[in-house]
């Protein structure tokens, strides 16, 4: 087996077509509700708000899906979830982990937990999250040993 490269800092991943496929059914969903609010003869100034402000919701619920990502740079890395983000140092991560049948990466820490990162995860582009998962774990062996005494 190969060994992989080493990124370049500071290195984003994230799931792009998901992220894409998410973003973009916000835009149509809030076109549609939009364009369906003008059309409509019949509706009234608030239906016509609410149609509008229920477009403006399904686009912002799926854009906090859209979310997830892995920061990695020269003095850690950030770890950003559907609803919360974390700092590590490089010398917190243990392990990086992706099974066969893991819906996303997960990082073990060296407080004994493990973190779920769902900024990688291999549900519509596999070979994409295997390649950021062995990248991001090329870069967690080579900067925790050198934080490490």
């Amino acid at each position: 087996m190969t060994t992989p490269e080493t990124p370049e800092l500071p290195v984003t991943f994230r799931p792009g077509r998901t992220r894409a496929v998410l973003l973009a059914l916000g835009a149509a969903m809030f076109t549609v509700l939009t364009a369906v609010a003008v059309l409509l003869p019949r509706l009234g100034p608030g239906e016509r708000l609410s149609f509008i402000l229920t477009g403006a919701l399904v686009f912002a619920v799926l854009w906090v899906l859209a979310r997830p990502r892995v920061v990695a740079d020269g003095a850690g890395v950030t770890v950003v979830n559907i609803a919360s983000g974390r700092r590590l140092e490089w010398a917190e991560i243990v392990q990086v982990r992706l099974r066969p049948g893991d819906p996303w990466v997960f990082l073990d820490l060296s407080d004994g937990t493990s973190l779920p990162v769902l900024g990688i995860q291999p549900g519509v582009a596999r070979e994409q999250a295997l390649r950021d998962a062995r990248a991001l774990r090329a870069l967690v062996e080579a900067r925790s040993t050198a934080d490490r005494p």
